[in-house]
C-alpha cells in the first residue's frame, strides 16, 4: 500500500516492526533495542517461537571463538572455499562475506548481552566434510540448556517442542547428549537414566505441566532469546497476523496486521523486518513454486508458516530467488500430530534400506536430508515410482533403533503400538514378499536390492550408493555395528517398512536480499525501510545445506546485521 505518509492514520507507533518470533526475529529485535530504538514483535500464532522452537536450535558458525580452545582449526580461507564448493552456482561472495564476519560476532553478543550462550560440537561434522575446506566438527554450537522457570507464565505461550526430539517424548536431551544415546557410545544406557531419573524426580514441575523444566535444541534458544526480550520489556504481541505493508515515497513505513479480530496500522519510523518464515503450510503457493507433487501435510515445520512475509514483499514491487527449492527432510507421518515427523538419524542406522516402487534404492539413505528429497524428485523424473520412498528394515533394526514414530522395540515393543498404527502408519510382514505386497513395492526389485545391502554389510563397503563412507554418515551410525557402523544385513523377520514423503523443514525461497538483508526489487535496486531475514529471504546457502545449523544461523546473523544497519542508516527515518 503506497500513500502520503503525512495522510496516513497510525494505532501506534516504533522505530522498528519485526515480524516473527523466530530466532531470526529475536535476534533483530534485541539487537535493535540495544541500539537505542523502539521495537515491536509481532507473532500471528498463539504461541511464540516459530519453527526454531521445534528445531535442533543449532548454528553453524564457521571460525567461531571456541574452535581453538576445543582443540580444532579452522580459516576464513577454509570457510569461502568449502562454501564455493558446496554452494556452487549461487554462491554471493557479497552476502557469504558478510555472514562469515558477522556469525561469530552475533554470538559474542549475545552471549555478553542477552546471556544466550551457545557450545561449538567438536564432533558434528559439515554435511559434506569431504569437500575441500570442510571440516570433522566444531563449526556447529548448540544451545546451552535452559530452566523454564525462568520464564515464569511466558512459559506457557513457549511452542512446544516437537516429539521426535525427546526422549519418550517427553525429555529432553541435546544434541551431544541425543547423539550419545542414538550412536549407543559408551555411556548412553547410564545417561538415559540420569535423564529420566532427574525428570522423573522434578516433582514441582510435574505438578505443572508433563514438559521439561530442562529445555534444550531449539526451545532453549527460544526460551533464551525470550528473556531477554523480557528483560528488555521489548512488547511481543501475539495472535498479530500481518496483512500487509505500508509505503510511502518509495520507503516502507509500516504494516497493518489483524489482532484477536481487530485491525491495526502500525507505523514503523525506521524499518520493517520480516521474519516470519517461508510458504510451506500454503499448498497454493507449494503448488505455483514446488516440484511435483507436494503437499502441505508433507511438512515438518509447524503449520504456521504461509508466506505472509514473501508475499507482502511482492505486493510492493521485491524480487525472491530460490522459489523452487526447500530444506528438504524426508517425513513420515504421526497420527493426531499437527505436522509430520522429519528422519534425522534413524536413517544412518544398520539394517535398514530406502526404496521407490520397484524395490530399488536410489540414494545413500545417510546423506544429508536434503539430498534425500533431491533423491527422491530426480528418481520420480526418471521412473515414475517414487514420491513416496519406503523405508524397509528388519527386526533387530527394530528392536535397537527408533524409526521415527516408535521408540526402539526394546523400550516399546510391537504389542505397544497404538491402536489402528500397523498397517497404516508402520507396516510389518514376516517376509520381504509379504511386506512388499503390503507397501505396493516390486518384491523381486526389493528382495534383490536386500541382497545387495547385506553383501555390502558383509564387506562393509556400499559400492551402490557409499552408505557410511564418510564422517557425517557415520555420526549416527551404530558404534558396535563393524565393519560400517551405517552397515548391517536385513535378515531377521518379522521386516518393517515406513512410508517417506518428500517433506522440508521449511522452503528456501523467499525474498531477494543484499549483504545487509534489506529487501530488493528484481532489478537489484534497494526498497528502503524494508528488511527479510531467515526462511523470508532467499537462502544465503543456495540450493543446498553445507552444515548442522545453516538456517538459523544466518537468520540470527542476518537478523543481527540488519539491526546494525538499522540503527546506522544515514536515511532519516520517515
Amino acid at each position: 500500500m503506497n500513500n502520503s505518509l503525512e495522510t496516513m492514520h497510525w494505532d501506534a507507533t516504533y522505530d522498528v516492526v519485526v515480524v516473527g518470533s523466530g530466532a531470526g526475529a529475536m535476534t533483530a529485535a534485541l539487537r535493535a533495542h540495544d541500539h537505542g530504538l523502539s521495537v515491536l514483535v509481532l507473532e500471528k500464532s498463539a504461541v511464540y517461537g516459530g519453527t526454531t522452537a521445534v528445531s535442533g536450535g543449532g548454528i553453524w558458525i564457521p571460525c567461531n571463538d571456541q574452535i581453538s580452545s576445543l582443540g580444532g582449526s579452522d580459516s576464513y580461507d577454509e570457510a569461502i572455499t568449502y562454501l564455493q564448493n558446496v554452494v556452487g552456482e549461487d554462491f554471493d561472495r557479497s552476502r557469504i562475506d558478510a555472514y562469515l564476519e558477522n556469525g561469530p560476532k552475533m554470538v559474542g553478543y549475545l552471549a555478553a548481552k542477552a546471556q544466550t550462550h551457545f557450545h561449538a560440537v567438536p564432533r558434528y561434522p559439515d554435511y559434506y566434510p569431504d569437500r575441500e575446506g570442510g571440516k570433522p566438527g566444531y563449526r556447529t554450537m548448540e544451545p546451552a540448556p535452559f530452566d523454564a522457570k525462568r520464564l515464569g507464565d511466558q512459559f506457557d505461550e513457549l511452542r512446544a517442542p516437537s516429539p521426535a526430539t525427546l526422549i519418550g517424548g517427553r525429555i529432553a536431551m541435546t544434541q551431544v547428549e541425543a547423539h550419545t544415546i542414538l550412536a549407543k557410545e559408551s555411556g548412553w544406557l547410564r545417561l538415559v537414566t540420569r535423564l529420566a531419573l532427574r525428570y522423573a524426580t522434578d516433582f514441582a514441575w510435574r505438578r505443572r505441566t508433563r514438559r521439561d523444566r530442562r529445555l534444550t535444541l531449539g526451545n532453549a534458544l527460544v526460551a533464551s532469546l525470550r528473556a531477554a526480550l523480557a528483560q528488555r520489556t521489548i512488547a511481543l504481541w501475539l495472535e498479530s497476523r500481518m496483512c500487509a505493508l505500508h509505503t510511502a515515497d518509495q520507503r516502507v513505513v509500516g504494516v497493518t496486521l489483524e489482532r484477536k479480530g481487530r485491525t491495526f496500522r502500525i507505523h514503523a519510523r525506521r524499518a520493517v523486518v520480516l521474519a516470519c518464515g517461508g510458504f510451506e503450510a500454503n499448498q497454493a503457493m507449494r503448488e505455483q513454486y514446488l516440484p511435483k507433487p507436494t503437499r502441505a501435510e508433507w511438512t515438518a515445520a509447524p503449520p504456521i508458516n504461509t508466506g505472509d512475509g514473501i508475499r507482502a514483499g511482492l505486493e510492493i514491487g521485491a524480487g525472491v530467488a530460490l522459489m523452487d527449492h526447500t530444506w528438504g527432510a524426508p517425513t513420515v507421518r504421526v497420527p493426531d500430530e499437527e505436522k509430520q515427523r522429519a528422519l534425522f538419524v534413524e536413517r544412518a542406522a544398520p539394517r535398514c534400506v530406502m526404496v521407490n516402487r520397484l524395490g530399488r534404492r536410489f540414494v545413500n539413505e545417510a546423506a544429508p536430508y536434503t539430498d534425500i528429497i533431491y533423491a527422491m524428485y530426480a528418481d520420480q523424473a526418471r521412473t515414475n515410482a517414487n514420491v513416496p520412498a519406503w523405508m524397509v528394515f528388519d527386526a533387530e533394526y527394530r528392536k535397537r533403533y527408533p524409526c521415527g514414530v516408535l521408540l526402539p522395540g526394546s523400550v516399546q515393543p510391537d504389542s505397544k503400538i497404538p491402536p489402528g498404527w500397523l498397517d497404516n502408519v508402520i507396516f510389518r510382514a514376516d517376509t520381504l514378499a509379504e511386506l512388499a505386497a503390503k507397501i505396493g513395492v516390486d518384491p523381486d526389485g526389493l528382495a534383490e536390492t536386500v541382497r545387495k545391502m547385506n553383501g555390502f554389510a558383509a564387506t562393509g563397503v556400499d559400492t551402490e550408493f557409499g552408505k557410511g563412507g564418510n564422517a557425517f554418515d557415520r555420526y549416527y551410525g551404530d558404534a558396535t555395528s563393524t565393519p560400517n557402523p551405517c552397515l548391517g544385513p536385513i535378515e531377521r523377520g518379522p521386516f518393517y517398512a515406513l512410508r517417506i514423503d518428500p517433506g522440508e523443514l521449511g522452503t528456501k525461497g523467499g525474498l531477494r536480499t543484499d549483504a545487509l538483508a534489506r529487501v530488493l526489487r528484481p532489478d537489484g535496486s534497494v526498497i528502503a525501510g524494508c528488511y527479510a531475514v531467515g526462511n523470508t529471504s532467499a537462502a544465503v546457502m543456495g540450493k543446498t545445506y553445507p552444515g548442522p545449523g545453516s538456517t538459523i544461523g544466518p537468520a540470527m546473523t542476518f537478523g543481527y546485521i540488519a539491526a546494525n544497519h538499522i540503527a546506522a542508516d544515514l536515511i532519516p527515518p520517515s
